[in-house]
């Protein structure tokens, strides 16, 4: 369920007052801890450091970002993998069937 229409979309006040100082696509980069702000139009092109709860994640402001909360492109959890013993087997059987592709190309290469 969304935030109410009559509210309107949620910017922390410090985090909009920088916004407004910064210009568009500058180089410096905003650190914010709100990751429940909305990403507003004016804010497209500007670099943030968006805490992740550990380190900052540095998150570009895009066109189609617009409406989303920055918190949605600053992971908390890192994904490691699915499966144990199997999955690894498998990775290390393609990982093989890579290297010899690799290995006929350059040879075909040389002929």
């Amino acid at each position: 369920m969304g935030r109410s229409l009559k509210k309107g979309p949620f910017i922390d006040a410090k985090l909009w007052e920088k916004v407004q100082k910064t210009k568009p696509h500058s180089k410096t980069e905003i650190k914010t801890w709100s990751r429940d702000s909305t990403i507003f139009p004016e804010m497209v092109g500007m670099t943030f450091l968006v805490h992740n709860g550990r380190t900052f994640i540095t998150v570009k402001a895009a066109e189609n970002m617009v409406g989303h909360k920055l918190g949605e492109f600053a992971p908390t959890r890192k994904f490691t993998r699915h499966g144990g013993k199997m999955a690894k087997d498998e990775a290390a059987a393609a990982a093989a069937a890579d290297k010899s592709a690799m290995q006929a190309a350059k040879a075909d290469a040389k002929k």
